[in-house]
C-alpha cells in the first residue's frame, strides 16, 4: 500500500510514517532501524553458543570498546540473518518507497555480510554500506550520496546522520530522541514505539509456567501436614522462589534456542525471538532472578539450597545441550519435574517416599514424550525431516507414541502399588478407599492426552493444555473431591 507524502517538520508519535515524493536515496540503519534487536548482541549468543566458556573473551573485548567488541565478532562468526526479526512497518514503508522509484540502502557498523543477508531477503534493496556509527556514520554517506538522502534510525546516535540528512525517518524512538529531533525542521516521519507491556514480560518468563511448581505441595499433603500453616507458609515462599528460578532458566533457554524458536511454528512469537523484548534485558534479568532464589533458598534451610541448585544444574545441562540428545531429552524432563517433588520434601521437611518420585518419573516422561510427538507431527506436516534443535526425526513419531503410552501406563501401575503398600497404611487417611479414583482417573486422562497427540489436536505443551482443557479440569476436580474423601473425617462425607 503506498503511502502518501507528508512534510511538516513535526510529527505525532502515533501518525503513520510517510516520506516526501522527492527522491534521494533512502539509507535505512540495519542497527536500530530495519532489526528488531541489538546486532552486537546476536553475534555475541551465536559466538557462546560455540562454546560458552567464551564469555571471559568477550568481557575481554568489551574492555577495548564496543567498537572493538563489534569488530571482533563480525571477525569470528557470521549471523544467519534469514530469521532475524525485522521491523515490519519499516520494511512496507521502504518497499513502497522503492516502488515509487526511490532507491532503498542499507548501513551498518557490524558485519557486513549481514547486511548482505538482509538485502538479499528483502529483495528491494539496491545496495550495502559499511561504516561506523554515530558522528563518523554521516560524511560516509554524504559522500556516497552526494544528491542527499533520506536518513532512517532510531537510535540517540543517530542525531549527526539526521543532521546531515534531507528527510528523517525516526523508528521507535525514544521520547527524547524523539524531540531532539524534531527541532531539526526537517520533513519528519515516525514509526511509534511499541510498549512492552506486563503481559509480554509475563510470557518471557513463562509466569504461568509457574503452575508446575505447584508440584512441591505435594509431599506436604501426602505427608500429613495438609493442616499445618506454618508448614504451608514455608511451601508459599519456596513455591514463588522457585518461580523466580525457573522463569530466568527459562529466559536464559530462550536466549540460548533464539536461532532455532525463530525456525519453530509456535515459538518464533516468543518475546525474544520476535524482538519484542531486547536480548540484553533477558541477559542482564536472568542473573538477578537466579541470585535472588538461591539467596532466598539458602535462608530457606540447606536442604532447601542444595535441591534447588540441582534443579539450577539440570535445567542449565537441559537448555545447553541435553534437549538435542533423543530420549536423554525426554528423561531430564521428567527429573526436573520430579526435582520439583524433592523441593517441595525439602520445604515441608516430610520423609520422601520413593513410589511418589517413580510415579513422577514415568508419568512426566510419558507427557514428555507426547510434547516430542506433538512436535514431531507438525515437523512431517511441514514437508521437514528433521526438528530443529532436537535429536528427533519425523519418521520418530510412532516410536513417540510407543515409549509415551507404555510410560503413561507404568505410571498408572506404580499408583495403585503405592496405594497397596503405602497410601492405604498411612494413618492420616479416614476413607483411603476413596483413592482408587486416583488410578482411574489417570489412566482416562492419559489416554485423552495420547488419543489427542495421535490427531495431532494436542498443545505442544500438555501441561498448558491441561490447565485449558474442560475434561482435564473436570477430572482434575474429582480427583480433588476423592482426595478430600479420603483425609476429611467420615462424619463429613456423605457416605
Amino acid at each position: 500500500m503506498a503511502l502518501e507524502p507528508r512534510t511538516p517538520p513535526r510529527a505525532s508519535a502515533d501518525a503513520d510514517p510517510r516520506l516526501t515524493s522527492a527522491a534521494p536515496a533512502l539509507v535505512v540503519s540495519v542497527e536500530g532501524g530495519l532489526l528488531r534487536g541489538d546486532l552486537a548482541a546476536e553475534a555475541a549468543l551465536a559466538f557462546l553458543r560455540e562454546n560458552p566458556w567464551r564469555i571471559f573473551l568477550l568481557l575481554l573485548w568489551l574492555l577495548r570498546g564496543p567498537t572493538a567488541l563489534r569488530r571482533r565478532l563480525a571477525d569470528r562468526n557470521a549471523i544467519d540473518a534469514g530469521a532475524l526479526p525485522v521491523n515490519d512497518a519499516l520494511v512496507e514503508l521502504a518497499e513502497t518507497e522503492h516502488a515509487r522509484g526511490r532507491e532503498v540502502h542499507l548501513v551498518t557498523e557490524a558485519d557486513p555480510r549481514v547486511a548482505a543477508q538482509l538485502a538479499d531477503r528483502l529483495g528491494f534493496v539496491d545496495g550495502v554500506v559499511a561504516g561506523d556509527g554515530g558522528e563518523a556514520r554521516a560524511p560516509v554517506l554524504q559522500k556516497r550520496f552526494p544528491g542527499g538522502f533520506a536518513y532512517a534510525g532510531g537510535r540517540a546516535e543517530d542525531l549527526p546522520v539526521w543532521r546531515a540528512a534531507r528527510e528523517v525517518v525516526a523508528v521507535e524512538p525514544a521520547g527524547a530522541t524523539l524531540r531532539a529531533v524534531e527541532t531539526l525542521e526537517k520533513p519528519l516521519s515516525v514509526i511509534p514505539r511499541r510498549p512492552v507491556g506486563l503481559r509480554t514480560i509475563a510470557k518471557a518468563a513463562r509466569v504461568h509456567q509457574w503452575a508446575k511448581n505447584a508440584l512441591v505441595a505435594v509431599p506436604l499433603v501426602l505427608g500429613g501436614r495438609a493442616f499445618d500453616p506454618h508448614a504451608w507458609a514455608t511451601v508459599l515462599i519456596g513455591f514463588v522462589l522457585l518461580g523466580l528460578l525457573a522463569s530466568s532458566t527459562y529466559v536464559l533457554n530462550d536466549l540460548w534456542d533464539i536461532d532455532d524458536d525463530r525456525r519453530h511454528w509456535s515459538k518464533k512469537d516468543r518475546a525474544f525471538a520476535s524482538g519484542r523484548l531486547p536480548i540484553w534485558a533477558g541477559l542482564a534479568a536472568a542473573p538477578i532472578g537466579i541470585l535472588i532464589a538461591l539467596v532466598g533458598a539458602a535462608m530457606l534451610g540447606g536442604a532447601v539450597l542444595a535441591s534447588f541448585l540441582a534443579y539450577l544444574v539440570v535445567t542449565l545441562a537441559y537448555s545447553f545441550r541435553l534437549k538435542r540428545i533423543a530420549v536423554l531429552d525426554v528423561f531430564t524432563l521428567a527429573a526436573l519435574f520430579t526435582l520439583r517433588l524433592v523441593i517441595g520434601i525439602a520445604l515441608a521437611a516430610v520423609p520422601g517416599s520413593p513410589w511418589l518420585l517413580v510415579f513422577s518419573m514415568f508419568i512426566f516422561s510419558s507427557l514428555s514424550f507426547a510434547k516430542r510427538h506433538t512436535e514431531m507431527v507438525r515437523v512431517a506436516l511441514s514437508g521437514a525431516e528433521k526438528a530443529s534443535g532436537r535429536g528427533y526425526l519425523a519418521a520418530d513419531a510412532p516410536f513417540l507414541i510407543g515409549m509415551g503410552v507404555s510410560t503413561g501406563m507404568s505410571a498408572v501401575l506404580v499408583m495403585v502399588l503405592y496405594l497397596i503398600e503405602e497410601a492405604f497404611r498411612a494413618g492420616f487417611y479416614t476413607t483411603p478407599a476413596a483413592l482408587w479414583a486416583f488410578p482411574c482417573v489417570l489412566f482416562l486422562w492419559l489416554g485423552r492426552v495420547w488419543v489427542l497427540s495421535g490427531r495431532d489436536q494436542l498443545n505442544d505443551d500438555p501441561v498448558a493444555f491441561a490447565v485449558r482443557d474442560r475434561p482435564s479440569l473436570a477430572l482434575g476436580a474429582v480427583m480433588a473431591l476423592a482426595f478430600l474423601a479420603a483425609v476429611l473425617p467420615r462424619s463429613l462425607v456423605f457416605w
